[in-house]
């Protein structure tokens, strides 16, 4: 048997499990890495100031008054963004459990830490046994990488239209961990699905 995420053989040790250790130990790093006073997710709350991200002055490509925020990281520190992700995975796992819905008390940044919490103490039981674990991993992974990228100033990468056999055209990176066609929910790894081929672009 074969990770999901890496696609690596498992260990004897793991063979309940549908993650490996390292890639399941790379999800609890991940969430680590989101939350806390001086966590990601602070840090994106911090960086809404324009300018904020570089040490450069504010300028303003028009005659009107500048943006007062920076777009991009509040799309992902507002309702909608980090939080609401990571909230709607841990009513999935809730829902898989027969648990009850779970509760969010506080402000954002205290709901961001409650889930985070609730998602790491249950990290082994959904690498062994949520369906979706795979999608998971990957969805944290991008969520950290955008988080890094907007502190850093740095342009996310370009994403390149690939088509599946069932012509449902995916939009990957070079470093796509991997991706699952939503046409025919065929699972490709990283090598597999950087080799399919181009998407044509199509007529306007």
């Amino acid at each position: 048997m074969h990770c999901t995420i890496c696609t690596s053989a498992l260990y004897a040790d793991e063979l309940d499990h549908q993650a490996c250790r390292p890639c399941t130990n790379r999800v609890d790093q991940h969430l680590r890495a989101l939350a806390g006073p001086d966590g990601l997710y602070a840090q994106l709350a911090v960086s809404l100031t324009p300018g904020s991200s570089s040490g450069g002055p504010v300028v303003s490509g028009t005659r009107g008054a500048p943006i007062p925020v920076r777009l991009e990281p509040l799309s992902l520190t507002a309702r909608g963004g980090i939080i609401t992700i990571l909230q709607t995975w841990l009513v999935d796992w809730h829902d898989t459990l027969g648990w009850r819905y779970p509760r969010w008390a506080g402000d954002l940044q205290g709901q961001l830490d409650q889930a985070v919490n609730a998602l790491r103490i249950n990290l082994a039981w959904a690498a062994a046994s949520h369906p979706a674990f795979a999608e998971f991993a990957r969805e944290v992974s991008q969520i950290r990488r955008q988080a890094e990228g907007q502190l850093s100033g740095e342009k996310p990468p370009r994403r390149i239209p690939v088509q599946c056999p069932c012509g449902t055209v995916l939009r990957v990176t070079i470093d796509t961990p991997g991706a699952r066609c939503p046409g025919c929910s065929t699972q490709y790894g990283h090598a597999e699905v950087l080799r399919l081929p181009m998407a044509e672009r199509t007529a306007a």
